[in-house]
């Protein structure tokens, strides 16, 4: 059986660990953290970052999933894929089983669809994104590389959202809306109108915020 090593140690890290467990296509090897703990739900804590490049010389075919969740924005998660890039890391799609993904769906390398997600027809998702517990992407939408819709979010047909963003949990946006790169979307939002430009948008309507 293919191995996989997470990247991160925290609560995001878990959810990721239980989805691998249950897909049984990969032997979690252990975990990595730039801090020092113990075992996470059974894994073994192998390092801080550093020893990656040991990792891949011991196992070649090891494949690395990122653990990490959305900190304010895709900069961290992006520098680490990087890195494991550089080291010629496999980055698979990780794909709960019991996440619903229709006809003609594209969801990126590296990216991470978690249980509960229902994704429609024509819909495209880019690399390294986090799709989260119980969102809905309707038919025909495209999400951006590194960005992350957040439990219960909800995208009617035809969005289109940026990479590098945040749709907070909970939050809605009508069809055929855009959203662009470098944008939050505060929890609980309703996105009626085209959100363009960087910055937050917040409330119902959602509207950026000063």
């Amino acid at each position: 059986m293919e191995k996989i090593v997470i990247i991160g140690g925290g609560g995001h890290a878990k959810v990721v660990a239980s989805m691998i467990k249950k897909l049984g296509t990969f032997e979690i090897l252990g975990y990595t953290d730039s801090e020092t703990r113990g075992p996470l739900l059974g894994m073994a804590y192998l390092g801080k970052d550093e020893v990656l490049p040991r990792l891949k010389k011991d196992h070649p075919q090891l494949s690395a999933v990122l653990g990490i969740g959305y900190l304010g924005n895709g900069d961290l998660r992006e520098r680490l894929v990087e890195k494991l890039r550089g080291l010629e890391f496999t980055m698979p799609a990780i794909i709960s089983p019991h996440a619903v993904i229709n006809e003609e769906v594209q969801i990126g390398e590296g990216t991470v669809v978690m249980d509960g997600v229902v994704i429609n027809s024509g819909t495209h998702i880019g690399r390294y994104a986090i799709i989260n517990t119980r969102a809905s992407v309707d038919h025909d939408c495209v999400v951006g590389d590194f960005t992350h819709l957040a439990p219960g979010v909800t995208l009617s047909g035809g969005v289109k959202v940026g990479a590098y963003s945040l749709i907070g949990v909970g939050a809605s946006v009508v069809q055929y809306k855009t959203i662009g790169d470098h944008c939050i979307i505060g929890a609980g939002a309703a996105v009626t109108k085209d959100c363009l430009g960087p910055g937050t948008y917040v409330g119902v309507p959602a509207k950026k915020s000063v």
